[in-house]
């Protein structure tokens, strides 16, 4: 069995600054603003955002679209029934009017019976 290995100070110094160098070394590996790849990247994530943004304002628009149309059905089936309640009053208006006449000349003909009835009796006295 070996035995432990204790780390001195020196050791524990050159490890930090290998980690330090290696640290350095891959910000110095990553790319530059103006590399490429960079700059291609950007291209395609800005296609994907600009193509998002088309997409949902062509959702927007349908969903305005929608609306309209349903509000314009909406009053559309409103002015119908509108008019359906307008010519069922003036039905029943014409209806109540002609039973009155019919009553009228109901009580015309029922009083020129009685009239009858009565120049009747006049007359056989």
């Amino acid at each position: 069995m070996s035995g432990f290995r204790d780390k001195g100070f020196g050791d524990r110094l050159s490890t930090a600054a290998n980690a330090r160098k290696a640290m350095l070394e891959r910000v110095r590996a990553k790319p530059g603003p103006d590399d490429p790849a960079v700059a291609e990247r950007r291209a395609a994530r800005q296609a994907v955002s600009a193509a998002r943004e088309a997409r949902l304002a062509e959702r927007e628009a349908a969903k305005i679209a929608e609306q309209a149309r349903e509000t314009a059905k909406q009053e559309a089936r409103q002015a119908a029934e509108h008019e359906q309640r307008i010519a069922q009053e003036a039905n029943e208006a014409l209806e109540r009017v002609e039973a009155a006449q019919r009553q009228l000349a109901l009580e015309a003909e029922k009083k020129a019976a009685r009239d009858a009835r009565y120049a009747a009796r006049k007359a056989r006295k």
